[in-house]
């Protein structure tokens, strides 16, 4: 049996966060761009927020997918479309098991 190597783990999370996107698709089309677009809106008015801050505030308006990982590829179209930097990648994290630090997201590019 061949043991699970870093980039199995890379390519099983790139697959769930594709299909988690789909199935929020689904229920709101263009979830993550919507969701990219009011999170650099947020980072814009509020200044710098964690990425569980940003996930929270999403989820108060409304963006809500059945699956969190979801919120992945808005996060990559934040740092892509936006241009929001990740300033740190250390804070203390509230949710997720055995992953890494928490990231905080500055404001987008101008």
């Amino acid at each position: 049996m061949r043991q699970f190597t870093i980039d199995d783990a890379i390519r099983a999370g790139h697959l769930g966060m594709a299909r988690a996107e789909s199935s929020a698709d689904r229920r709101t089309p263009g979830f993550a761009a919507r969701v990219a677009d009011y999170m650099a809106a947020l980072l814009t008015a509020r200044g710098p927020m964690s990425g569980e801050d940003l996930v929270d505030a999403a989820r108060a308006a409304g963006y809500c997918p059945a699956d969190d990982r979801a919120f992945g590829a808005a996060f990559q179209r934040l740092r892509r479309d936006h241009g929001a930097p990740v300033l740190r990648s250390d804070l203390p994290r509230r949710r997720g098991h055995a992953t890494s630090g928490g990231r905080l997201y500055g404001r987008p590019a101008a």
